[in-house]
């Protein structure tokens, strides 16, 4: 087992068997510029604070596994260039060789589980992008949740993204997507779509419930939760596709692919939006957030009452 660097905040979590929510970093990194990432960040680590869990952000520095960061290694992370955004294929790779890397939703899906923690909050996650049938460009998010035991928070998939090819690939993957307090699915931007539910839960209770169930069974992967974006924070879709539809058109002339699309495109439908896409997506991380802590302390309920 590789070492891995808890904060101060997350050691004492684990000692006293507190919920513990993990986060990503590359929304850090290659989400947004300083010093607003960083705002940002803390933004989401005091919202898991205050409903009672503790927060977890995820990071290679230096060829180290970091869970939880400290106060200066947050900023440092936030001013880094040429920071490497990992996923499941090159994690290994970046620790080895001492590098230093920001975490996707994969990737820190993998770092969660090594650090037994069962709950992650993030934006969205990556899934089948547009015109995959030509570029198989997929991302490595959906086989993760297919085989990491972990419950990822999400206010679905990137609206970038082919969304009913996504949640097509997860049905087949025999991920459960189980959209919060809905029947539709969201669509990031937007609290609602037009794709049903596969399944709808009402409560934090009710999701801890099934993750516990999925492990009972011997059940690989973990479970995706759609958190809708708050209604007074969301941009219609009727809003948001002429503008995604100039972006990837954008993307497709610049001969933009691989990990470089998700990047430019959000960077494009930011200027696009007059920055209201950045606006919505604090306001769905910080939702995200909140739900993920609400999940975490109720899996160590549970976990209470199931011991002797």
């Amino acid at each position: 087992m590789i070492p891995i660097y808890f904060s101060a905040e997350v050691s004492a979590a684990r000692d006293e068997n507190r919920a513990i929510v993990a986060l990503e970093s590359t929304i850090i990194t290659h989400g947004m510029p300083f010093p607003q990432n960083v705002e940002t960040a803390r933004l989401v680590e005091e919202d898991i604070r205050q409903a009672g869990a503790t927060p977890a952000t995820i990071a290679v520095l230096d060829g180290q596994l970091h869970v939880g960061l400290e106060p200066d290694q947050l900023d440092q992370l936030g001013q880094a260039e040429n920071v490497a955004k990992l996923s499941r294929a090159d994690i290994a790779a970046c620790i080895a060789s001492g590098g230093t890397g920001a975490t996707t939703v994969a990737a820190t899906m993998i770092a969660a589980h090594l650090a037994d923690i069962q709950v992650f909050a993030t934006g969205g996650i990556g899934g089948v992008h547009r015109g995959a049938e030509n570029s198989f460009d997929i991302s490595a998010d959906l086989q993760e949740l297919a085989q990491t035991p972990v419950t990822v928070v999400a206010a679905g998939a990137k609206a970038i993204l082919d969304l009913h090819k996504t949640f097509e690939v997860l049905e087949t993957l025999g991920v459960p997507v189980i959209a919060y307090g809905q029947d539709s699915l969201p669509a990031f931007w937007s609290a609602t779509s037009n794709l049903p539910a596969p399944l709808r839960m009402d409560s934090a209770a009710a999701i801890a419930d099934a993750h516990q169930m999925r492990t009972a069974m011997g059940l690989k992967g973990g479970q995706l939760i759609a958190n809708p974006i708050p209604k007074a924070s969301e941009i219609s879709a009727e809003t948001l596709a002429p503008i995604i539809d100039v972006a990837l058109q954008e993307a497709a002339l610049k001969n933009i692919h691989a990990k470089a699309v998700t990047p430019f495109l959000l960077g494009r439908i930011f200027e696009l939006t007059d920055g209201q896409s950045l606006t919505a997506n604090i306001a769905l991380v910080r939702n995200n957030a909140r739900l993920g802590a609400e999940i975490a302390k109720a899996l160590i309920k549970d976990h209470h009452s199931d011991s002797p």
